[in-house]
């Protein structure tokens, strides 16, 4: 996998051209994103805070992966209050645009927190996200810090979410899962034409 850092864009004004297609990557503050990004891309793409909300920024990775291209669009993280009103506002409105507006995105991966699976925030994105979700559009849901669970909790985790995947940064679980089914969702059975041809 090679990645390219592209830009940094404050809003959706300074978005890249949609010329790409694009996985949107969604986690509310302290979901571990930059973990999971640093991880993703077996590189340090992401600076790792201990204060959540760092990412205020809508950020573009180039990926390309066994051939193909596709932009990875990372998300300011939602949830974090520690801002003025106004600017969660302006925030608010910015990615509610990005996100309902952008016709290339195919993806969006929703990183939900394993110890708190069911958190109202949580449920409320997904939501949202299917309140306008096209026919070409898919919700992909990763559990992340699943190192944190006892076999047993994870077990009932999987049982409630079948659809779900799950990944641990810290120990680099479950990563590749994540690669092969956003390459299965994008391209289709991507790697099967590979070795048929």
């Amino acid at each position: 996998m090679k990645v390219k850092f592209i830009k940094s864009a404050p809003t959706i004004k300074e978005a890249i051209e949609p010329n790409f297609t694009e996985v949107a990557l969604l986690g509310r503050s302290n979901v571990g994103k930059s973990s999971f990004l640093n991880t993703f891309t077996n590189q340090k793409i992401a600076k790792v805070s201990s204060t959540p909300g760092k990412t205020k920024l809508i950020n573009f990775f180039e990926i390309e992966d066994k051939g193909k291209k596709y932009v990875l669009v990372d998300l300011p993280g939602f949830g974090y209050a520690k801002v003025s009103k106004s600017m969660l506002k302006d925030w608010g409105k910015n990615l509610d645009e990005f996100l309902k507006n952008r016709y290339n995105i195919k993806l969006f991966i929703h990183l939900r927190d394993a110890r708190h699976p069911d958190l109202d925030i949580d449920n409320n994105v997904d939501e949202y996200l299917k309140s306008f979700l096209r026919k070409d559009q898919q919700i992909l849901t990763v559990f992340t810090k699943i190192d944190k669970l006892k076999q047993s909790e994870l077990a009932k985790l999987k049982q409630k979410y079948p659809e779900a995947l799950f990944v641990s940064n810290l120990k680099k679980r479950g990563i590749d899962k994540v690669k092969e089914k956003i390459n299965e969702i994008l391209w289709g059975n991507y790697e099967n034409n590979q070795t048929n041809s």
